[in-house]
């Protein structure tokens, strides 16, 4: 597919192929890239237990290399995928970013700052504001990890 006539499924399919490669090396498989004009600018995935780094979340990394890329701290006009919805940290980082949209598949209903816990997004105090979409390959997303989780409990779940 042509950069540009991409869509958010597959930018988030791209995502999901992250966070396997995360969950693969024994991180929480969460998976994200930042997107400018069609095209992806920004790869990341969790990495917080590899690094021995707590902010090592996917949207950071992604949202690291999208800003080198370009030469900028801020990436206005683009987009963020992101396989699990934004915690907290991540979402203030993709706000002073000046992302401009944010696309995530799963709800967290422990830590979601796009609605579940909080809404970070829709925060009328901030000064800026990113358009939300949630639930692209949400089926998928989720189930990525929940059987993460069932293997780190030594369950075997069948689907």
């Amino acid at each position: 597919m042509q950069p540009g006539k991409m869509t958010d499924e597959d930018f988030m399919t791209e995502a999901l192929r992250l966070a396997r490669e995360g969950g693969a090396a024994g991180e929480v498989p969460v998976g994200a890239v930042v997107v400018k004009d069609g095209e992806i600018i920004g790869r990341g995935f969790n990495a917080p237990i590899l690094r021995h780094d707590p902010t090592a979340h996917a949207e950071i990394a992604a949202l690291r290399e999208a800003a080198s890329r370009i030469g900028n701290y801020r990436l206005p006009g683009c987009a963020l995928y992101v396989t699990l919805e934004p915690c907290a940290m991540c979402a203030g980082a993709i706000l002073h970013a000046r992302i401009a949209r944010v696309v995530f598949g799963a709800r967290d209903p422990k830590t979601g700052a796009a609605g579940s816990v909080v809404d970070l997004f829709d925060e009328k105090r901030l000064n800026f504001h990113a358009v939300v979409k949630e639930g692209v390959l949400a089926e998928e997303c989720g189930a990525l990890l929940s059987a993460f989780f069932a293997a780190r409990r030594g369950r075997i779940e069948t689907a």
